[in-house]
């Protein structure tokens, strides 16, 4: 399909022209921590400094497209695994001066994934890694602040959602559902509230049938579950403000 032509009298020139970038803020959970995706640039500006995945969107592709190819291209994730990956779009950064090669406008994705590879370098890229995101590297750009809105984003959508049962085994204890939340969330939760505040949203889990499971330490053997059919919370599991939930 033929690209439509501007209209008479209309003069692109006349507007500065500025290019658009996908940044990507992908988090898993790993050895109990969260962790997130950085890459090495291997290209000035920021040569050697630690960044999130992104880059430049070609003329005739869309930013969620550009979002998976940089993802492929940089970590060395297969072409089908980025596909597969649910992108949200996170929000627009903007600032005039947020770049020093040009007016650059980043569209910036995040993700939640359980279970991805260990990255490899790629692209303009010479390392990629997990790394944990409550302690991070010094990053390029406004990669930082890209980094602190998706946490926030990630973190609202286990309030939401039924995701925090995909990081955990196919049959699991409510303390191990319980580990998932304060793995992302960064804060301790109050066992009791939580397994009743879990019980009370319908779909979310279901009880599986068999023995109890013992977890360790001195407690009773622990009732197991798997996940229920819903996809969102209701009520919604909010996250505590100050104290435990």
């Amino acid at each position: 399909m033929n690209a439509p032509q501007p209209p008479d009298g209309y003069d692109p020139s006349a507007f500065e022209p500025f290019a658009v970038t996908v940044d990507l803020a992908v988090f898993t959970v790993r050895e109990g921590r969260l962790h997130v995706l950085l890459i090495r640039r291997g290209q000035d500006p920021y040569a050697g400094a630690w960044a999130l995945p992104g880059g430049f969107v070609l003329p005739r592709e869309s930013a969620e497209l550009a979002a998976r190819r940089e993802l492929a291209e940089e970590t060395g994730l297969s072409d089908e695994s980025a596909a597969a990956l649910h992108l949200e779009q996170l929000r627009t950064y903007s600032e005039p001066d947020r770049d020093p090669r040009m007016r650059v406008v980043s569209v910036a994705y995040a993700a939640l994934v359980p279970d991805l590879p260990e990255p490899r370098g790629g692209g303009d890229a010479a390392h990629a890694q997990w790394m944990p995101a409550d302690a991070p590297p010094t990053l390029a750009f406004d990669h930082a602040r890209i980094l602190a809105d998706a946490r926030e984003r990630i973190g609202a959508k286990l309030e939401y959602t039924c995701l925090a049962t995909a990081f955990c085994p196919p049959e699991f204890t409510l303390g191990e559902l319980q580990q998932v939340y304060e793995t992302v969330w960064g804060v301790e939760l109050d066992r009791p509230n939580f397994r009743r505040k879990v019980l009370a949203s319908p779909g979310f889990v279901e009880p599986v049938e068999g023995p109890p499971r013992r977890t360790g330490g001195r407690g009773k053997p622990a009732a197991v579950y798997r996940a229920g059919n819903a996809a969102t919370l209701h009520p919604p599991l909010l996250r505590p403000e100050g104290r435990s939930v």
